[in-house]
């Protein structure tokens, strides 16, 4: 018999914490997508749009130089657009998406898609540091 109080309730972890070197802070695994809200907020458009170019664009195994030819935009803007450090233009988004072979409906509701999974995966758990990783198994009898 367990040792534990009848009512108690006891977590189990499924993954062992990861092992490093000595002296060295753990860090926490890449996420991919754009960052998790800060402070509860919803993420910004651009970061989700760049994100969807970005995640497009590696799924066809295509460069950066590529793309931003075949949408006749410079490389480095195409890049700051795809890390959602600039805000583009309708233009320049319908473009890169059309250099990926989409439509411009189709990247602003991939990116819809995105803020509607992010957004109601922070409202769904509410609490704690959002985006915050939780690993175990709550089994109640």
């Amino acid at each position: 018999m367990s040792s534990q109080a009848p009512n108690e309730a006891r977590v189990i972890r499924l993954r062992p914490p990861a092992a490093r070197p000595e002296g060295r802070p753990a860090v926490p695994p890449a996420r991919p997508g754009p960052p998790p809200p800060a402070g509860g907020r919803e993420p910004l458009w651009r970061d989700l749009v760049g994100d969807v170019l970005r995640r497009e664009r590696l799924a066809q195994e295509r460069t950066l130089k590529d793309v931003a030819e075949a949408a006749r935009i410079s490389m480095p803007y195409l890049s700051e657009v795809e890390r959602g450090r600039k805000e583009a233009s309708s233009e320049v988004l319908a473009a890169a998406a059309q250099a990926l072979g989409l439509s411009l409906g189709d990247l602003l509701a991939r990116a819809h898609g995105r803020l509607t999974r992010v957004t109601s995966r922070h409202a769904v758990t509410g609490r704690g540091t959002p985006g915050a990783h939780r690993d175990g198994l709550c089994l109640a009898a």
